[in-house]
């Protein structure tokens, strides 16, 4: 079967909402999913384990960083695993992409490709909130020895050997910076990581933007960057 050696690595925390349309779809192209339920107070593992993926679960809730960091050491518990997919529970973001991301790691000179919301217009954010991831990139990107567009994108495709040295410590919204940092610190061979950037489309909803992606919330990941 096409993709097998793809783990969607998938952070859940009370999506009972969304998560068995989210599963079921990422599962027409890719079969290989786990979900890591953060102390869910809803059935969002029950339904995303009848949906076809398998689950992990937090007895409490640890935050997104310990949720990937687990979901990690799943999927690098399959000997057939080659790239891992990090991956949003809430619907925002859309499986073509990840194909398209899969396409670019393929070609085998990058070990990392970020999505990123500002390489084309589809995303619709506001002007507010642009500003306000901008100047995290730009924080980001001084102080990590990279150079991205939008370093809190979740969505990403890592190699095995990137997914077996991550050791994410940061558990809330800073975790997306510390990836970035740790990546970029990264050698194979004496050699920095090669990465690349795409272009994604994030669909930001009624729903989503209630679950966390509204101006505040990027306010937050702007203040927990500058003050880890």
């Amino acid at each position: 079967m096409q993709n097998e050696d793809v783990w969607l690595v998938v952070p859940l925390y009370n999506e009972a909402a969304v998560i068995a349309d989210v599963v079921r779809e990422a599962r027409t192209v890719f079969p290989n999913i786990v979900c890591i339920d953060d102390g869910s107070r809803d059935a969002s593992a029950d339904i995303a384990e009848q949906a076809g993926a398998a689950v992990v679960r937090h007895p409490v809730n640890l935050g997104q960083g310990a949720a990937l960091q687990t979901g990690f050491e799943y999927a690098l518990g399959d000997p057939a695993m080659r790239y891992v997919v990090t991956y949003d529970a809430d619907g925002q973001h859309q499986i073509r992409d990840v194909e398209v991301m899969l396409e670019r790691i393929r070609q085998g000179d990058v070990r990392v490709v970020f999505g990123s919301r500002f390489l084309d217009e589809r995303t619709e954010a506001s002007l507010g909130k642009r500003l306000v991831l901008r100047a995290a990139v730009t924080y980001t990107n001084a102080t990590t020895g990279t150079r991205l567009t939008d370093a809190h994108n979740g969505l990403r495709v890592l190699h095995r050997d990137v997914v077996e040295k991550l050791d994410i410590t940061q558990n809330r919204m800073a975790h997306a910076s510390e990836i970035v940092a740790q990546i970029g610190s990264m050698r194979f061979d004496g050699a920095k990581v090669a990465y690349a950037e795409e272009p994604v489309h994030i669909l930001y909803t009624d729903y989503s933007r209630a679950k966390g992606q509204s101006l505040w919330n990027a306010i937050n990941i702007l203040a927990e960057l500058i003050w880890r």
